[in-house]
């Protein structure tokens, strides 16, 4: 399905800029040095994306396959430090939550359309859309030593992956076509998250012992 796998690569090369440029943000706001921020970048861009071909026994990785992604970052960690230097920015962590919630969604859409073009069950598929779309920033936070924001941050992070997964295999299931199915769910995703940090939407965790 040659019409498909472009529009993979398509979507996959936005989700990599998306979750690179958060990658870099991160970077930036703990004042890394050049190898920081390409590093955090990379494994940012292309965490997710490499469990997701692990677990469905893909070769090559969708980044060597693509090589162009990977002189992306390279190029972008590079031209970022030296201006950083000079204006002095200062992000805060709302400054992620636009490539975030993109980054989310079309990597969630691209995981779970391999997923399910491969024949894998509906549960295993959507399962693997969140995985794609989540295991960047975990492995992001991780590496910056921190507990992976997607676990302490009460805000629906996959859980909007997770619904937007199913909203793409049930959209297939009425024969839409790809480039409107991934569409629909990429916004979705990405308009749940967002409007999730917005309003300060939250899932049931721990209670405060402090109370």
């Amino acid at each position: 399905m040659p019409k498909f796998q472009l529009l993979i690569s398509f979507i996959e090369f936005a989700a990599t800029l998306s979750f690179a440029i958060s990658g870099f943000i991160e970077a930036a706001r703990r004042r890394m040095d050049v190898v920081g921020v390409f590093a955090v970048a990379f494994i940012t861009a292309f965490g997710g994306g490499t469990v997701r071909d692990v677990l469905l026994d893909r070769r090559p990785f969708f980044w060597v396959e693509h090589q162009l992604h990977v002189w992306l970052i390279f190029g972008l960690a590079i031209a970022a430090v030296p201006w950083l230097q000079a204006r002095h920015h200062h992000f805060t962590e709302r400054a992620m939550l636009l490539p975030d919630a993109l980054g989310l969604g079309l990597f969630c859409v691209s995981g779970v359309g391999l997923a399910h073009q491969t024949g894998m069950p509906l549960f295993v598929s959507v399962m693997m859309g969140v995985i794609t779309g989540v295991f960047g920033g975990v492995m992001r936070d991780v590496i910056c030593n921190e507990v992976p924001f997607v676990f302490r941050d009460h805000r629906p992070y996959a859980l909007c992956a997770f619904v937007g997964a199913w909203v793409y295999l049930g959209l297939n299931a009425l024969a839409v076509t790809p480039l409107v199915s991934m569409s629909v769910s990429v916004v979705l995703i990405a308009g749940l998250r967002m409007s999730a940090v917005l309003s300060g939407w939250t899932v049931p965790g721990w209670p405060d012992e402090r109370v």
